[in-house]
C-alpha cells in the first residue's frame, strides 16, 4: 500500500502547493492545513520507493560508444541518485572520459562552456528496438557546475527552482532532466534519455527505432553539473507515477566483457560488439 501511495509523491507536493498559496482566495484554513501536510507527506515519499520490480535486470545494449565512467550508479547504492522520484531508483550517470581519471571537482574555472567537455555531442543510441514516446530538445545547454561554488548553485538550482517550476507547469520534471527521450521498449519497459544536447533529438513522438539508431547526444540541459548522459528504465511512460527497473548492459572493463551495471567510477569501454546476446560474465 505504501508503494502505491509513493507512486503520487509528485502530486501530493502540487496540490499541496495549489492549497496552500490559495489559501487567501478559498479563505478554508482547514484546507491550507491539509496542503501543508501534503506537501510534507509528498517529500517524505520522494525517498520511498514507488514499487519493488517484479522482474530481473532487463539486459540492453549501451547507450553509447567508448570509454566512460560510471557516476551515482545503482552497482554502488539503490536508490542511485538518493531519491526514487521520477523512477529513477535504478538511475545512472554516464561520462566521457576517453583517457585518464575523472575529476569530479574542479578548483578551476568556476565554469566552463559544455563544448569544453568531451561528452558534449557525443552520440546517444536506442538500447534496443522501441517507439518514441516523448522527445524534447528545446533547453539550452548550460556552462558547467563542477566547481563548490557552482555545485552549491546548482543544488539550490536543481532542489529549488527547476523542481518548483515542473511542478507549477506539470512537466514531470522536464526542467530537472532537461533535453530528452523516452522510449517504449516493450514488455512495460521505457528507457529514459536525458541532459541532452539542445536540438539533438533525431526522433518525434510515434517514431519506431531500431537497436543502435541515433537518437540525439549528450548535452547539458537540466539540473547537470557537466556534459554526460542520465539514463535509466522505468515501468510507465510518465514519470510522475513510474517506478524505476533494474537493467544491465555487456561493457568491458579490464579485458574482460561483462553483463551488469558499472560502478565505483571505474573507467569502462561501450563498443558496438557489445551485443545482450553475446556470451558474458555477469559482474
Amino acid at each position: 500500500m505504501l508503494r502505491t501511495i509513493a507512486r503520487f509523491r509528485t502530486l501530493f507536493i502540487l496540490l499541496g502547493l495549489v492549497l496552500v498559496f490559495t489559501q487567501s482566495l478559498h479563505g478554508v484554513g482547514a484546507l491550507g492545513a491539509a496542503g501543508a501536510a501534503l506537501i510534507v507527506l509528498g517529500v517524505a515519499m520522494l525517498f520511498v520507493s514507488g514499487g519493488t520490480p517484479d522482474r530481473d535486470p532487463v539486459v540492453v545494449r549501451g547507450p553509447l560508444r567508448g570509454r566512460w565512467v560510471a557516476v551515482n550508479s545503482p552497482a554502488d547504492k539503490v536508490p542511485s541518485h538518493g531519491t526514487h522520484e521520477l523512477g529513477q531508483t535504478y538511475a545512472i550517470d554516464l561520462v566521457h572520459v576517453p583517457d585518464g581519471e575523472w575529476t569530479p571537482m574542479r578548483r578551476s574555472p568556476l565554469a566552463a562552456r559544455p563544448a569544453t567537455f568531451p561528452a558534449f555531442g557525443q552520440d546517444v543510441l536506442a538500447p534496443a528496438d522501441g517507439v518514441v514516446v516523448q522527445a524534447s530538445g528545446w533547453q539550452r545547454d548550460h556552462w558547467s557546475r563542477n566547481s563548490w561554488p557552482a555545485f552549491v548553485y546548482l543544488v539550490i538550482e536543481g532542489m529549488v527552482f527547476r523542481q518548483l517550476l515542473s511542478l507549477l507547469t506539470l512537466s514531470a520534471g522536464r526542467f530537472v532532466v532537461g533535453n530528452s527521450v523516452v522510449l517504449d521498449l516493450g514488455d512495460g519497459v521505457y528507457a529514459v534519455f536525458a541532459h541532452l544536447r539542445r536540438g539533438s533529438p533525431r526522433v518525434r513522438k510515434g517514431d519506431r527505432v531500431r537497436a543502435g539508431d541515433v537518437l540525439g547526444q549528450v548535452g547539458n540541459s537540466g539540473n547537470s553539473s557537466e556534459p554526460h548522459l542520465h539514463f535509466h528504465l522505468m515501468d510507465r511512460p510518465r514519470p510522475l507515477a513510474a517506478a524505476g527497473l533494474p537493467f544491465a548492459f555487456p561493457y568491458e572493463a579490464g579485458g574482460t566483457v561483462h553483463t551488469g551495471v558499472p560502478g565505483a567510477r571505474r573507467p569502462f569501454t561501450l563498443a558496438p560488439s557489445h551485443a545482450p546476446d553475446e556470451p558474458s560474465s555477469v559482474a
